[in-house]
C-alpha cells in the first residue's frame, strides 16, 4: 500500500469503510470550546505532548496554543517545552517570567532568533502565546519559583551554549570561566561549524568529548555554592553545559550511518525534559508539562516503522518512564493547503502549496469522514489499538512534512506507516490549512538567507 500511488478496489473500500467508523467517532472542532472532551481525556495527566504533521503550518500552532493556555489555566501545567534551541528559547523564557532586561517585546525577542529553520519559532502565532505567557504570569501575580516558563529541548546549540557557560562563570568564578574556555578551546579548529567537528571526529579517532563533560562536571560539583542565586541562573548556566555535552556526541555521531544520532537527539530531549520537571517540582510537587513537538517526536514509535529502524522518539521514551504519571500524545494532520518550509537543507523560507493527501492515506480516510461543511474535527482513542470492524489497529500512511519539502515528490515520500491509535491518545484533524506567518519573511513573499539543518 505504502509504495503505490494508487488505492487497489480492495483498500479503496478498506478506505471507506475506515472513513465511516471515523465519522462516527469524530467530533467537530470550531473554537476552544470544543477542546472539553480532550481536556476531560486528559485529566490529572502530568504530561501532554503535542505534535504538528509540519513545522510550518499556522492551525498547528493556534490549536496548540489554545490547548496549553487551557491546561495552564484550569490544570495548573508548569511550563511549555518546545522542540528549539535552548539558548534562544531560554530568552523567551526570561521575558514570558518579566525578567529584567528581558526585552521589550515578545516579537523583539523571538526576532532574534537566527538559526535555521528561523520560522519554526520566530513566527507571529509564537509572539500572540508568549504574550499570552506573560500577561497571565503577571496578572496572577505568581512569584518567580511559579510563573509558567518556556524552554527548548533540542540539542543543535553547541557553540552558543558554549558561551552562555563561559558567560555566566565570568560573573561568578573567573578563574572556572578561564578554565571553561581553555576546556571549550578543544572545538576551536572547527570554526564554529557543526558540520566541519562530525566530519574531523569521523575521519580522526579523535573528539572533544572530554572536554565538554569535564565543564559539565566542574559545574556541577558547585551546585550547592552557586544554585541559590536566583531567577534559574545556575540551572540555565547548568543545562548549557548539558547541551554542550550532548551535541558534541551527536554531531560526532551524525555522520554515522542508522539511528544513533536521532536516538542521541531525542534521548537529550527526554533528558532535558525530566531535568525541568525537578527543576519545578522543587517549589510545585504537582509540577506538569506541556511538550510542543513534530509529530516524528511525540507519537509513540514503536507504532510506526521507526522501531524497526532501531529509533526511539519522546513519546515512546516519555510514555515508558511516566506512565504512572499519566501520558497524553496529540497527534496533528490536514488534507491540503500551504505550508513554510525550504527545498534544502539552509535554503531560504518558502510559502509552498500541499498537495491533496495521498490516496487511502490516513488524511485522506479524515478528509472522507469529515461531514458537509466541517473543517477540523476531534478523534479520542484509549491508548491501546482498536481492533474490530474498522480495522483502526492496522498500519496506514500518514503524512510528515520536515522542514525540507518538495510538494511534487511528496507521494514518493512523506508518509510513515502508523498504527494511529497506538501512536496517538488523540488527534487533530483540519482539513484545509495555512502557511504560518514568519517573522523573517519579507512582505514580497519570496526568499530570505538561513543556516543550519533540522530534519523534523
Amino acid at each position: 500500500m505504502f509504495g503505490s500511488r494508487r488505492e487497489s478496489s480492495s483498500e479503496s473500500g478498506k478506505s471507506r469503510a475506515l472513513a465511516t467508523e471515523l465519522r462516527r467517532r469524530a467530533q467537530p472542532l470550531h473554537d476552544a470550546s470544543d477542546l472539553d472532551p480532550l481536556i476531560d481525556r486528559i485529566g490529572d495527566a502530568r504530561y501532554v505532548l503535542l505534535g504538528e504533521a509540519s513545522h510550518g503550518t499556522s492551525e498547528y500552532y493556534t490549536w496548540r496554543a489554545e490547548l496549553s493556555k487551557r491546561l495552564i489555566r484550569e490544570k495548573g501545567f508548569s511550563f511549555v517545552a518546545v522542540e528549539g534551541d535552548w539558548p534562544d528559547c531560554y530568552r523567551v523564557n526570561r521575558y514570558a517570567k518579566s525578567y529584567p532586561s528581558s526585552g521589550a517585546t515578545a516579537r523583539e525577542v523571538l526576532h532574534a532568533f537566527d538559526r535555521w529553520p528561523t520560522w519554526m519559532w520566530a513566527n507571529e502565532e509564537i509572539v500572540d502565546l508568549v504574550e499570552w505567557l506573560r500577561r497571565y504570569n503577571d496578572q496572577r501575580r505568581l512569584s518567580e519559583d511559579r510563573r509558567v516558563g518556556f524552554y527548548g529541548l533540542d540539542v543543535y546549540s553547541l557553540w552558543d551554549s558554549m558561551r552562555a557557560v563561559v558567560d555566566y562563570l565570568e560573573h561568578i568564578d573567573p578563574q572556572l570561566a578561564a578554565n571553561a574556555k581553555r576546556a571549550y578551546r578543544c572545538f576551536e579548529p572547527y570554526g564554529e561549524d557543526e558540520q566541519e567537528y562530525a566530519r574531523a571526529t569521523y575521519l580522526v579517532p579523535t573528539s572533544c568529548e572530554d572536554e565538554a563533560v569535564s565543564v559539565l562536571r566542574t559545574l556541577r560539583s558547585r551546585a550547592p555554592e552557586y544554585a541559590q542565586d536566583g531567577r534559574e541562573a545556575f540551572f540555565n548556566a547548568e543545562q548549557n553545559a548539558f547541551v554542550a555535552k550532548n551535541a558534541e556526541l551527536y554531531y560526532r555521531t551524525m555522520v554515522r550511518a542508522g539511528s544513533a544520532s536521532w536516538n542521541v537527539r531525542d534521548h537529550h530531549m527526554v533528558d532535558t525534559l525530566d531535568r525541568l520537571m525537578a527543576h519545578h517540582q522543587q517549589f510545585n510537587p504537582d509540577a506538569k508539562a506541556i511538550v510542543w513537538e513534530h509529530n516524528t517526536h511525540i507519537g509513540d514509535a514503536r507504532f510506526t516503522n521507526m522501531a524497526s529502524a532501531g529509533m526511539v522518539n519522546v513519546g515512546q521514551l516519555v510514555r515508558q518512564a511516566h506512565d504512572q504519571d499519566g501520558v497524553v500524545l496529540v497527534g496533528f494532520g490536514s488534507h491540503h493547503g500551504t505550508v513554510i518550509a525550504g527545498e534544502e537543507w539552509g535554503a531560504p523560507m518558502r510559502r509552498m502549496s500541499v498537495p491533496d493527501a495521498r490516496d487511502g492515506s490516513w488524511e485522506d480516510v479524515m478528509h472522507q469522514a469529515l461531514s458537509d461543511h466541517q473543517r477540523a474535527a476531534l478523534l479520542l482513542f484509549d491508548g491501546t489499538v482498536d481492533g474490530g470492524v474498522a480495522a483502526l489497529d492496522e498500519p496506514i500512511a500518514h503524512r510528515a512534512i520536515g522542514v525540507v519539502y518538495e510538494p511534487d515528490h511528496e507521494r514518493w515520500g512523506n508518509y510513515v506507516p502508523t498504527v494511529v491509535p497506538g501512536r496517538y491518545d488523540a488527534f487533530i484533524f483540519i482539513d484545509e490549512t495555512r502557511a504560518l506567518s514568519p517573522l523573517h519573511l519579507p512582505v514580497k513573499v519570496g526568499e530570505v538567507p538561513e543556516t543550519f539543518p533540522s530534519s523534523f
